[in-house]
This record gives C-alpha cells, sequence and structure tokens, in this order.
C-alpha cells in the first residue's frame, strides 16, 4: 500500500512519489524483497562471491555404502582453488538405471549413458562414474562426444572394466567442449583417494552456484538385512526439471535388477525431482542415476512386483524427495521455501499443470519474496493455463489463513494474520480448483534480485 505524501515535499519529491505509485506492483515487490540483510552471512564453499542460502541445510552423516568408493580432485575446471572432479568406483555386478533430460539439446555426457543403459544388457555391471563441475559439455558436437568417450576409456582402462562400463555427468558452461586431459592427469591421484566415506567431498565437488552440498541417506530391511541408500545431487539454478534439472547421483547396497531400478525411478522423479522449479528454465545435463552394488547380503530383487521393494521403495522415495528439496532450497537467491498444492482438478495432470503454473509465475515468485500475500496473482497463474477450473468455487489458502472462497475474497480474510504468516521462511499455498478430485504438489522459492545478479555474473 502507498504510503500518504507527507507535507513539505518539493515538486520534485512529489513527481517521483506519483511515478512510484504507479508503477507495477512488480517493482513494489522486488524493492522490499531485496533489502540489505545486516547480519553477518557464511560465504558458500562452492563459487567465490556467494552467500551460503538462509534455508540450507546441513550435510547429513552418510555412513559407507558396501561396494562404492569415491575420490575428489581439482582438474582446473575452475579458475578458483575447488575440487571439481568426483570418481565413483563400484563392485563388479552393480547395476544402474537413469533418467534424463528431455531437453532437445542433450549434452554429450547425457548421450553417452542413454546410449548404453538403454541397450539390450545395459546397466547390468557398472563400474565407475566421472562426474565433473565447471564445463557442461553440451551443444559441442562432435568434439565433445569424442572427449565424452575419451574420458570412459580412460577410466575403463584404470579400472578394468570396458568403456560403456563408466557412467559419466557433466555441469557448468554450456558451449565449451570438455578438456578431457584435465580429468585423465589428475586420475592417479583419483585411485590413490578412494574411500569409503567420500560422500561429503562428492556433494562439494559437483556444485556450481550451490551454496551448499546436498546429501541424503536413508535404511530399510529387506528380509532381515540392512540395506543403505544415500544420495548427492546439486542444482541451484537452471531448475525446472522434464527430467530432471539437475544432477543427482543414489547408490544402494541392495541388489536390485536394472529393469526394476528403472521402473523405481520412473515411479518416483514425476513427484520429486520432476515436482520442483526454481526459475522454469530445463537444462542440457539433467542426470539422475541410480547404482545397486548388491553387496549388503539381501536377496536379488528381479521383479518389479516384488512385495519386498516396499520398505525400499518408501526410502529411496524418501531420498530423492530430500534431495528434491534441498535444491529449492538453494534456489538461486531464494529466501522462501514454497509448497504449492492443487485440490479439486480434473486429473492429476491439470493437477500438476496448475500448481506448475503457479510455482514458476514471476510475478507470484515477486510477491513472496515482498512477503506479500497478492492472491489475485494465484489467481491470474491458474486462470491462464487453459486448464479446467471452476471460477466460483475457486478457493485459496496461505497456510491455514483463508484468502479467497467460492471465487471471491474470502469473507474471514485478516490482513494482519496473513502479512504475519507472509514473514515466514516455510510457506504453503493451497488452491482448489474445484473441477474433480485429483491433486498434484510442487515446490519453489521465491525470486529476488540475488537470482539476477548471480545469472549475470555465471560465467566469470
Amino acid at each position: 500500500m502507498s504510503k500518504t505524501p507527507t507535507p513539505g515535499r518539493s515538486t520534485g519529491q512529489k513527481i517521483e512519489h506519483a511515478i512510484e505509485k504507479a508503477l507495477d506492483p512488480l517493482a513494489t515487490a522486488l524493492k522490499r524483497a531485496t533489502k540489505p540483510v545486516h547480519a553477518p552471512v557464511a560465504s558458500a564453499p562452492g563459487k567465490p562471491g556467494l552467500q551460503v542460502s538462509p534455508l540450507a541445510v546441513p550435510f547429513p552423516t552418510i555412513p559407507p555404502i558396501a561396494g562404492v568408493e569415491i575420490a575428489t580432485a581439482r582438474a582446473g575446471f575452475y579458475k578458483h582453488e575447488r575440487d571439481d572432479l568426483v570418481v565413483f568406483s563400484f563392485a563388479r555386478g552393480t547395476t544402474c538405471a537413469g533418467v534424463f533430460t528431455r531437453h532437445k539439446v542433450g549434452s554429450a555426457p547425457v548421450d553417452w549413458c542413454r546410449r548404453h543403459l538403454d541397450a539390450s544388457d545395459g546397466g547390468k555391471d557398472v563400474r565407475a562414474l566421472v562426474v565433473n563441475a565447471g564445463c557442461a559439455n553440451a551443444f559441442t558436437g562432435k568434439a565433445g562426444a569424442d572427449a565424452a568417450r575419451r574420458t570412459a576409456s580412460e577410466v575403463a582402462k584404470r579400472f578394468g572394466c570396458r568403456q560403456r562400463d563408466v557412467m559419466l555427468a557433466s555441469t557448468g558452461v554450456i558451449g565449451v567442449v570438455l578438456d578431457d586431459r584435465k580429468i585423465a592427469a589428475r586420475m592417479p591421484d583419483i585411485e590413490a583417494g578412494l574411500d569409503p566415506d567420500g560422500w561429503a567431498k562428492a556433494g562439494l565437488g559437483i556444485m556450481t552456484t550451490d551454496t551448499f552440498p546436498k546429501g541424503s541417506f536413508a535404511e530399510c530391511q529387506i528380509e532381515g538385512h540392512t540395506v543403505r541408500i544415500a544420495g548427492i545431487a546439486k542444482g541451484s539454478g537452471m531448475i525446472a526439471p522434464d527430467m530432471a534439472t539437475m544432477l543427482a547421483f543414489i547408490v544402494t547396497d541392495a541388489d536390485i535388477h536394472p529393469s526394476v531400478l528403472r521402473a523405481l525411478l520412473g515411479l518416483h522423479v514425476r513427484t520429486t525431482f520432476n515436482s520442483v522449479t526454481v526459475d522454469g528454465d530445463t537444462s542440457t545435463n539433467d542426470t539422475c542415476l541410480l547404482f545397486a552394488t548388491g553387496a549388503s547380503g539381501a536377496p536379488r530383487i528381479g521383479r518389479v512386483g516384488d512385495r519386498r521393494l516396499k520398505a525400499f521403495s518408501a526410502a529411496l522415495d524418501k531420498v530423492m524427495l530430500d534431495l528434491a528439496h534441498q535444491l529449492v532450497r538453494d534456489g538461486e537467491g531464494a529466501t522462501k521455501f514454497v509448497k504449492v498444492t492443487v485440490d479439486g482438478a480434473a486429473s492429476p495432470a491439470s493437477a500438476r499443470k496448475l500448481a506448475k503454473s503457479i510455482a514458476d509465475s514471476p510475478l507470484v515468485k515477486t510477491a513472496l519474496a515482498g512477503e506479500d500475500a497478492n492472491w489475485g496473482r494465484v489467481v491470474m497463474a491458474v486462470g491462464k493455463t487453459e486448464e479446467p477450473v471452476d471460477r466460483d468455487s475457486l478457493a485459496i489458502r496461505f497456510g491455514p489463513h483463508q484468502a479467497a472462497s467460492d471465487g471471491a475474497p474470502a469473507p474471514t480474510y485478516d490482513e494482519a494474520k496473513m502479512s504475519a504468516y507472509m514473514k515466514r521462511p516455510e510457506i504453503d499455498i493451497t488452491v482448489d480448483v474445484g473441477s474433480g478430485r485429483a491433486s498434484a504438489t510442487v515446490w519453489t522459492c521465491d525470486l529476488t534480485k540475488r537470482y539476477i545478479e548471480i545469472n549475470g555474473d555465471y560465467r566469470s
């Protein structure tokens, strides 16, 4: 709401005030959202100059996962001092499945992994994973593909396996060919540094504009055997997965056939990594890989309908959702973690489109940054989708507070309570569109001036 002009203002001040009052609310929201933070903020361990997200969570304690060792090194893809190369070494017989971006300009590592995992016996004996940060090796043509192949060849020689048994992933600047010589030069250090306790270093090594490393861990039982699941992920901007805008690597010591791993990934990706958005942009390098070493001693599971999968499936979903939420918490410039739920939709697909429309809207996200419960922008985001919506039944809540009901402002609307709620770091928005019984949930963050600053300075 605009302030009343104070007496004694100059003509210039009055004109300035009139202009400010006439501006779109977007400008006001941005102004409120970008006030300087006076409390000291820790520097991020990744790119210099970034501050750790106020929504950050600590990296968990991840015990060794039987059948996998990890090492990190500085290959030099970044100018500053940091590890930017991560290598996983897997026990013989490790199975693997992956889901990848559907972006039309997929990267060379994505092409490599997809081709070999889609082969008739793909994913049955994967022995290594090589991840580099600082160079996406995307939109690099034959030169990029050759660099990926040479990387796999070098690692295969050292680990005593076939090239096809080496998975690859890259993240960083698009349009730069990977200098695979930098990876080859560090392989002696990688081999010497392989460690089953390397999860925390790996989480740091794959970061780009991330401000904190992301990890998750869970356990379950398969016929009396304790099975472990651990994962790391990276992603902060260019996050609007269409499997999946980020990199995620999950390892379990369960013994599971590749086809079962594929089914589990397909099941859980939709409601985890594909249900988060930071800025609506999908990456060229999205990769989620799931490895099963079989070293826990639990019996092998070779069928999707096996009842013994129930507990494992729940634990895997927990790890994936935790990692997906951390991506949003580290959204570039984010100060709010936001859960958007759409109820009463005509179908699950419709509910998802409606929720994504709200979560991706710059106007909604800047209002959240400005701590403004501008539910009119939610109405806008719902109506523009062309999905079935009953206008006269539309209802909107921010947390427990009703903003709209029956297609109009709620008679119980309380501005003071709503304003107090919007100051919270975690916000729930629930919309009932009155067209059916389907629901969907998407997680997002607010949009602040810091997002512009980070991306305006991305290549430096």
